[in-house]
């Protein structure tokens, strides 16, 4: 309400100062339409200004006063080599018209260049394993990213974009109460993060709007940072790596710490449910492997040994297929 009696009173006075002020000759009442034309612009422009995100406005404004100084030097040199004084007004105007339009359109579509976390690359030598990491929103709920930056497996500048805060926020917001529980979970995680003084974090401002999804988005920001994506997404990271990018997946790295088994070696698992086909018994291991154990239905519930006839690798881990030996 206030913001409309606002621009009400605005309409009124820029009518009025028309009217009792008319400006280059005119008569009152075409000075007093000129004052209302010029107040309804602003009233446009303010309300398209309140829509637009500030690291635009702050990048068109910068990119119109850059294309001003330019204009007006390349003016003075067009100028000085011009053969006449005719020539040499025709050239200050162009250029004067032209590098502030190129800059307020750069500004506009390139704001995220001004964003410290892109201009800070150009600044610092990157040396090697030392490049920016880019989080997703996985990998930040999952929560293991905070041990293996704790134990110096993950070093450099940890990337947080902000509209991986912002899908993070809307998870710790949702009505589900186990989307809520990650979500927040996600919040503790980067607040473990921003407190460790074994890696520093960085909340960037950079976004593309024109991009609608966030995994689109993590691509792009990579692209323009020279980063790497940390992600647990195994969609996230083949497309990633199609677009030439260094990925990171939470899940491969765990997959090939496992122990590695070989057929025909014996281990001691317990069962604890029925397979799918006939006789047959299901294990665990500590870190989460399934085992499928033949013949050995009647021993669930107990702890036997058993041989291993092979080791399926899967894109969610390892499966180990084992034979009970009634001899053993």
């Amino acid at each position: 309400m206030g913001i409309l009696i606002f621009r009400l009173l605005i309409v009124i006075l820029a009518t009025a100062a028309g009217y009792f002020f008319p400006p280059f000759g005119l008569e009152p009442r075409l000075a007093a339409a000129v004052g209302l034309l010029l107040a309804g612009l602003v009233i446009f422009l303010e309300t398209r200004i309140r829509r637009t995100p500030f690291k635009i406005i702050w990048g068109s404004m910068v990119g119109t006063f850059t294309g001003v100084v330019l204009g007006w030097g390349l003016g003075v040199v067009g100028a000085s080599v011009a053969t006449g004084s005719v020539t040499a007004r025709f050239l200050r105007i162009i250029f004067l018209l032209i590098m502030p339009y190129i800059g307020f359109l750069v500004g506009t579509r390139k704001s995220e260049w001004l964003d410290p976390a892109y201009l800070f690359r150009f600044f610092k030598e990157k040396s090697p394993g030392r490049g920016y990491k880019i989080l997703d929103t996985s990998v930040i709920i999952d929560g293991r990213i905070t041990d293996l930056c704790d134990t110096g497996f993950i070093e450099g500048p940890l990337v947080v974009p902000q509209f991986v805060l912002k899908e993070l926020q809307l998870v710790a917001d949702s009505q589900d109460g186990l989307k809520r529980q990650r979500g927040r979970r996600g919040l503790d995680i980067l607040d473990h993060l921003q407190k460790s003084k074994i890696v520093s974090v960085i909340i960037t401002e950079m976004d593309f709007p024109e991009v609608r999804d966030v995994d689109s988005k993590l691509i792009e920001l990579a692209k323009r940072m020279d980063g790497t994506i940390v992600t647990n997404d195994i969609n996230l990271s083949k497309v990633a790596r199609l677009r030439g990018l260094t990925v990171l997946n939470a899940n491969e790295l765990a997959n090939a710490l496992k122990p590695v088994v070989l057929p025909g070696e014996t281990m001691r698992v317990f069962l604890i449910k029925e397979g799918k086909e006939k006789d047959q018994g299901v294990a665990y291991l500590d870190d989460g492997t399934m085992v499928v154990v033949d013949n050995s239905r009647r021993w669930i519930g107990q702890t036997i040994d058993i041989t291993v006839t092979s080791v399926l690798q899967t894109t969610v881990g390892k499966m180990i297929f084992g034979r009970y030996n009634e001899d053993h």
